[in-house]
């Protein structure tokens, strides 16, 4: 119905069951699943009931008995400092997993920046990284997260790309590069998870070089 605000999701406490920080300013924090979810949702957080619940993808498989969720601390932001400083015992407020990126058994590639790697490695912890090509551009070396596990089970299927720094079997560049270099892509659904600017340009690209807009489905992370 026309001019009806959208119903803001309702959001229940939580205890926190672990916290990581899994690489400078990087943490993976979790509480008990309780609820079904499919791989690619996302969730509302808040540190408390009074102050704005920020979004965030679910990084963990859906058959697990925890959801745990990947975030960079914003120095100048209100939440995530106050995230990344819980221990188990304190209480979040959490809603119920929502939302429509959503992976599926169908051959795919997916392509992530940053911590925009969570909801691929939920789909890839669910079970339905078969058929599919992981793309992961970072900025440094210690940012590819997860990555012994990806390239144990995905193989040549999980491409790291790096832009400022190098080693061996990791893409010198920017996963913008990397596709510029392709010259031909499979009739194959394009999952983009990051920034704006990543997603824009490479759903851009990926149109010039003759992908169908509909095989292209994006997240923006802010």
């Amino acid at each position: 119905m026309a001019g009806t605000k959208k119903k803001e999701p309702q959001l229940f406490p939580q205890i926190i069951t672990d916290n990581q920080e899994i690489s400078p300013g990087v943490h993976l924090i979790a509480f008990k699943r309780n609820t079904t979810f499919h791989p690619g949702q996302v969730v509302k957080i808040g540190i408390d009931s009074e102050h704005p619940p920020r979004i965030y993808s679910i990084c963990s498989g859906n058959h697990e008995d925890e959801i745990r969720v990947l975030f960079n601390i914003k120095e100048d932001g209100f939440l995530t400092p106050k995230l990344s400083a819980v221990i188990p015992g304190d209480t979040i407020w959490v809603s119920e997993p929502y939302g429509s990126f959503l992976g599926s058994d169908e051959a795919a590639w997916w392509i992530a920046t940053g911590t925009g790697i969570a909801p691929f490695y939920s789909m890839f912890r669910s079970g339905i990284d078969k058929n599919k090509k992981l793309l992961h551009g970072v900025s440094y070396l210690n940012q590819f997260y997860f990555e012994d596990e990806l390239e144990w089970a995905m193989g040549e299927n999980y491409v790291r790309c790096c832009s400022r720094e190098s080693s061996c079997n990791v893409f010198p560049g920017r996963v913008t590069n990397y596709l510029t270099n392709l010259e031909s892509f499979p009739d194959v659904k394009f999952y983009l998870c990051g920034k704006a600017l990543m997603v824009v340009e490479v759903r851009d690209l990926l149109i010039e070089k003759g992908v169908p807009y509909e095989n292209i489905l994006a997240e923006i992370y802010f």
